[in-house]
C-alpha cells in the first residue's frame, strides 16, 4: 500500500492544485512512483485519456508532473456545471447524466464505493499518493457523507496539510477559522499549515506565524512565495483569464463565455514571443485584434444567446467581414454555423452563419484522441496546409453540411486530411476506428474563418508556428521564430521550477517524516 498525504485548502483557489503538482514532481525527482488523486472535481476543463475516458485537467497536469500516464482512477468523479443548479456527472470517465445539485448530494453515498475502488487501485500500484481536496473542509453544510475532504482523508487514513492563500487577505483567520470548525478527530489529522502566494519579506510574517502556531497548535511547515508560473490551472478562477490587455505584437482575443471550458487550449501561446492572449466578455473589450477565438463551452446554445444579447456576435461578424481570422473550437465551432439544435425534438437557434454547417446535439458524448494533418487549403489559410496536429475531441453535438447549401461540399472545405481517431467512444460504447465518416465534420473552413472539434491543436509546434506566422504575415512582418523548445519540454521546465520553489519554501523533511519515509 502506498504512503499517502492530502492537501486541503481554506477555500477554492487557495493553490491546492499547484501544491499537489509540485509535490508530485518532487517525489518523482526523489525516485518514488507517485500518483495524484482527487475523488471529486468540479471543473469545465477536462481531458480525454488514452482509453477515451474523461477526467479533470488538473489531475492530468499533476500526472504529467509525476511522470505517469493520466488515468481516470486519479479523478473518478468529475462534475461539469451545466446550470447554476446542476452538473453533468461523469463517473469513471463516462457521463451518467445531468443531475441537480441537491439530487447529487442526496446520492453521494452511492459514489463512495467508486471513490474507494479508484483510490485502492492507485494505492496498490504506486509508492505515494498525493490527494487533493476541494473547496474547504469547513463547509459544514456539506460535511455529511463527505467524499472529497475530511471524509476522503478518513477513507485513505491520510495526514492532511492545510493551505491558506495570503494573497487574498486574512490568511490567519482562514487557517484558524477552518481548524476551529472541524471535529476533534479531523483536527488531529492536520499535521501542518502552508501559507501560499506570499509576496515580500518573510521575516515580516514571523510574529503572526508564532501566534498562529500557538492558537492552532499546528506547525507552519512552509511559506510559499507568489511566482508567475506557466502551468495549466484547474478552472475559470485561473489568473490568466483576467488578462484583458493587448500586448505588443500579435493580439489574440478569446471570447470569455459564461460556461467557458478548456481554456488551456491556448496556454501554448506563452512560448511565442510578442504574442498576447486576452479574454474578453464585452464589445468594448474586444477591440480590433489580429484573431478572435471562440473557445469551448459547456452550454453552446446559452452562450450563443449570451453573445447575441451583449453585442459580441455582431462585433465578431463585423471583424470577420473585414478579414480578421476567426476561429471556433468545439462549442465555438458549432456557433459559427447556420443552426444549433440541442435535440431532435427541440427548436433550433440560429448560429452566427459564418460557416455552412448545422449542428444537432445527441444524448451520447464523443470522446477520442485525434491526430492528422491539415488538408490542402486555399486562400487566406493556405499556409496552414499540411501542418501536423494532434489533440482530442470531447463534445455532444455532431456537425454536418447545411442541406440548404448544396453548392458546398465536405471535400472542398474540410479542414483535415486523413484525420485519424482512436476508437471513438460514445456513451461508453466503442465504435471505430473512425476517420471523418458519415459526412460528420471534425473541422471546416471558409476564407478567413475556420472551426474544429479538436482541442489542443495549438499545442502542436508545427501548426502553432504556421498560425502565428500567418498572423505576422498579415501585418507585413516576417516571422522569424527564435530557437524554442517544444510545449512538452516547456511544461517539464515549469514543473521543475515549481518543485524547486516548494523545496526552498516547505519543510520537505517534515513531510517525509510524517509519511514514514527517510530523506537524505
Amino acid at each position: 500500500m502506498a504512503k499517502v498525504i492530502m492537501i486541503q485548502g481554506t477555500m477554492s483557489n487557495a493553490g491546492k492544485s499547484l501544491i499537489v503538482t509540485g509535490l508530485c514532481r518532487i517525489f518523482k525527482q526523489d525516485g518514488y512512483r507517485v500518483a495524484p488523486f482527487k475523488s471529486q472535481n468540479m471543473a469545465l476543463n477536462s481531458y480525454i485519456t488514452a482509453d477515451n475516458l474523461e477526467m479533470g485537467r488538473a489531475q492530468v497536469v499533476q500526472a504529467e508532473a509525476a511522470g505517469v500516464e493520466p488515468e481516470v482512477a486519479m479523478n473518478p468523479i468529475l462534475l461539469k456545471p451545466t446550470t447554476d443548479m446542476g452538473s453533468q456527472v461523469i463517473v469513471n470517465g463516462k457521463p451518467i447524466g445531468d443531475i441537480k445539485a441537491m439530487d447529487y448530494y442526496r446520492r453521494k453515498k452511492e459514489f463512495i464505493p467508486v471513490v474507494k475502488a479508484a483510490y485502492d487501485k492507485l494505492s496498490s500500484e504506486y509508492d505515494i499518493v498525493v490527494i487533493e481536496g476541494a473547496g474547504s473542509p469547513a463547509e459544514i453544510n456539506l460535511k455529511d457523507d463527505d467524499i472529497v475532504n475530511m471524509g476522503m482523508a478518513k477513507m485513505a487514513d491520510a495526514s492532511v496539510f492545510l493551505v491558506g492563500d495570503i494573497d487574498r487577505g486574512g490568511v490567519f483567520a482562514q487557517l484558524l477559522g477552518t481548524i476551529m470548525l472541524l471535529d476533534e478527530d479531523e483536527k488531529d489529522r492536520i499535521k501542518g499549515l502552508i501559507i501560499n502566494k506570499f509576496r515580500g519579506d518573510k521575516d515580516i510574517l514571523v510574529p503572526g506565524l508564532r501566534m498562529l502556531e500557538e492558537r492552532c497548535n499546528k506547525k507552519v511547515i512552509g511559506v510559499v512565495p507568489y511566482e508567475n508560473l506557466h502551468i495549466e490551472e484547474e478552472d475559470s478562477l485561473a489568473e490568466q483569464l483576467g488578462n484583458r490587455m493587448a500586448g505588443v505584437g500579435i493580439d489574440i482575443a478569446v471570447i470569455r463565455f459564461p460556461k467557458l471550458s478548456n481554456f488551456t487550449d491556448f496556454q501554448a501561446f506563452a512560448l511565442e514571443e510578442n504574442v498576447s492572449v486576452r479574454y474578453v466578455d464585452s464589445v468594448e473589450g474586444l477591440g480590433v485584434p489580429d484573431a478572435v477565438i471562440l473557445p469551448g463551452t459547456k452550454s453552446t446554445m446559452q452562450d450563443m444567446l449570451w453573445m447575441r444579447e451583449n453585442g459580441l456576435e455582431v462585433a465578431v461578424k463585423k471583424l470577420a467581414n473585414r478579414g480578421t481570422i476567426i476561429i471556433g473550437i468545439c462549442g465555438g465551432y458549432q456557433m459559427l454555423g447556420m443552426e444549433i439544435k440541442e435535440f431532435a425534438d427541440r427548436e433550433p437557434i440560429r448560429g452566427m452563419e459564418l460557416l455552412p454547417i448545422r449542428t444537432i446535439f445527441e444524448s451520447e458524448k464523443t470522446r477520442c484522441r485525434v491526430e492528422g494533418r491539415v488538408a490542402q487549403l486555399e486562400g487566406v489559410l493556405a499556409s496552414l496546409s499540411g501542418k501536423e496536429i494532434c489533440g482530442y475531441e470531447i463534445h455532444m453535438g455532431q456537425s454536418v453540411i447545411d442541406a440548404e447549401n448544396p453548392e458546398e461540399s465536405k471535400e472542398d472545405f474540410n479542414m483535415w486530411d486523413k484525420l485519424e481517431h482512436s476508437d471513438v467512444s460514445r456513451g461508453g460504447r466503442m465504435e471505430g476506428p473512425a476517420v471523418d465518416t458519415n459526412n460528420v465534420l471534425q473541422g471546416y473552413y471558409r476564407d478567413n474563418i475556420f472551426g474544429s472539434y479538436v482541442h489542443g491543436i495549438f499545442d502542436t509546434e508545427e501548426f502553432r508556428a504556421a498560425f502565428v506566422s500567418l498572423l505576422w504575415d498579415r501585418k507585413g512582418i516576417v516571422y522569424n521564430p527564435a530557437e524554442s523548445i517544444s510545449y512538452a519540454e516547456f511544461k517539464e521546465q515549469q514543473y521543475d521550477k515549481l518543485a524547486q520553489i516548494l523545496r526552498d519554501s516547505i519543510d520537505m523533511k517534515e513531510i517525509y517524516n510524517i509519511m514514514g519515509l527517510e530523506v537524505e
